[in-house]
């Protein structure tokens, strides 16, 4: 297997950080559990300079979406600003976790590993609300703590149950 992190850190050199996960691909990739379905890995993936060089700029275009789209989501589920995160009312914080667990899931297609990257959306959402890393890694711990799979999307009494949990998880921060 080929070692794409050249790859990623010319362009998390020239672009940022947010580049390094355009090969985040769905299923059983290089990174598996992702949203690029440009980019498969590498052993398919990479061919010839001229074949790949597209590839790579169509998965950081399509990695960068989904984080604009990302962007979007979480501003139109964040609490109002001026109400501080744990007062704010447990159903902005359960309706943004039942939408970014199921949304996360569908763009997944809730292949291999896809669980990974939902706490991370999860965690990066708790970020964009003011709440600390450590915080953030313990609420959704807490709120997840295992209850998704690879391979299976998760049920509605599941993801009503992790969704409580996330809620209650911010509402206890203190």
């Amino acid at each position: 297997m080929r070692s794409l992190d050249p790859v990623t850190e010319f362009l998390a050199g020239r672009y940022g950080r947010w580049a390094c996960g355009w090969n985040c691909s769905v299923g059983e990739g290089d990174v598996d559990g992702g949203v690029v379905e440009v980019w498969c890995c590498s052993s398919d993936s990479v061919t010839t300079p001229e074949a790949t060089a597209p590839l790579v700029v169509d998965s950081l275009r399509e990695w960068r979406g989904w984080l604009e789209d990302l962007a979007e989501r979480f501003a139109d589920l964040s609490p109002p600003r001026s109400t501080p995160a744990p007062s704010a009312d447990h159903w902005y914080w359960e309706r943004a976790c039942t939408r970014l667990v199921t949304t996360v899931a569908d763009r997944t297609q809730a292949e291999s590993g896809w669980y990974a990257h939902c706490e991370q959306v999860l965690r990066w959402f708790l970020a964009c609300n003011g709440i600390d890393e450590g915080q953030a890694q313990d609420i959704v711990r807490n709120a997840v703590g295992g209850r998704f799979g690879s391979w299976i999307a998760p049920d509605v009494p599941v993801v009503d149950a992790v969704s409580s949990r996330f809620a209650g998880g911010v509402g206890g921060i203190g």
